[in-house]
């Protein structure tokens, strides 16, 4: 049997890892082959091919981004791209797909495989850690521990400057990345999708901290909006799923926290550090069991699954269920936080 892997979407810390637990599975207990598909979907709608056997992923683990490369080529939305797809799997010879990606990747598979007989496993890969069928995916943990690493140095400038530092975290309509890395680092303010925030009751926030003599923190997700406003955006341009490109909340922020508190305020986007080098000990762990656990599902012909985390356990649940909606922060969870506004 010979199975193709890809890649698809942003790139995170632990795919490689994933990609080693299927080919080292796959190989030594099952005797398959393996083709790797460069750049997510581009991969198999051009028939851009790499071998991928014991040696290719040898070392590997410890590496973050992808040996076989990422893109955000979306085949439903190019012309052909259904009938190119399987054509270049039929030429090479695959007769199953690991798809290992996130909502808009993993939706392309979920297609495929109900409607179009191509025979994928998923793998959910994102460090928003927004899929709604995994309890966990792997680059969120490596992702968190960035940025509050970021958030604990920050601590010592703003005390120092006793200015505002305002600090922009990936989550477009998440906020988990926000709420874990701020509770975990110390905020002062955390805002993030789920609840739009008062613009007022930030500066309170602000200024409630400067009458203790310390320097507010306050972490925004990206797609955080104000009660009264809407997406702060970059240039308004799409991506090929049809995503607006974010970024831009952070400097807004800081600008009206300064006109209306008259305390200096600064910005620190944390952007792609966030998903680059190398992955934390968690997400190795549970990347290299998506990837055995995903090996095993094409052993057993369970196609149009993908391996998700369940407590401890490792089950198998249907792509679309992954894909169907967004898993968001809880009000609760975030009311828990509210204790250390201010």
């Amino acid at each position: 049997m010979r199975v193709g892997v890809l890649t698809g979407g942003g790139d995170c810390p632990g795919l490689n890892a994933v990609i080693r637990g299927i080919v080292r599975k796959g190989v030594q207990e099952y005797g398959f082959d393996f083709t790797g598909f460069r750049d997510g979907w581009r991969g198999p709608l051009e028939g851009d091919t790499v071998r991928l056997d014991i040696p290719a992923v040898r070392g590997i683990l410890p590496r973050g981004g992808t040996i076989l490369g990422s893109s955000r080529t979306n085949p439903l939305k190019t012309e052909g791209g259904v009938d190119r797809v399987k054509r270049n799997l039929a030429e090479n010879e695959v007769d199953a797909l690991v798809v290992i990606g996130g909502e808009d990747t993993l939706g392309v598979a979920a297609e495929l495989s109900a409607h179009h007989g191509v025979p994928c496993v998923g793998v959910p890969k994102t460090i928003d850690n927004d899929l709604s069928a995994t309890d966990y995916t792997f680059g969120f943990d490596t992702a968190v521990n960035i940025a509050t690493e970021a958030i604990d140095r920050l601590h010592t400038t703003a005390e120092s400057h006793m200015r505002v530092l305002v600090v922009e975290v990936m989550g477009r309509h998440a906020g988990w990345i926000a709420l874990h890395s701020g509770l975990a680092g110390g905020a002062n303010v955390i805002l993030i999708p789920e609840q739009r925030f008062d613009l007022d009751q930030v500066c309170a926030w602000v200024e409630s901290r400067f009458k203790i003599r310390y320097a507010p923190i306050v972490v925004v997700a990206e797609g955080a909006m104000p009660l009264d406003g809407d997406l702060v955006l970059k240039d308004g341009t799409l991506d090929s799923f049809g995503h607006v490109r974010l970024s831009g909340i952070g400097e807004w922020l800081a600008k009206q926290i300064e006109k209306r508190t008259g305390k200096e305020a600064r910005t620190t986007v944390l952007g792609h550090v966030q998903r680059g080098g190398t992955p934390s000990a968690f997400d190795r762990w549970l990347a290299t069991r998506f990837g055995l656990h995903a090996i095993e599902a094409v052993r057993d012909g369970d196609f149009g699954t993908m391996v998700a985390l369940r407590g401890t356990d490792i089950v198998r649940v249907p792509i679309g269920d992954a894909t169907a909606r967004i898993k968001t922060v809880d009000p609760a969870l975030y009311q828990e936080a509210g204790v250390f506004f201010g």
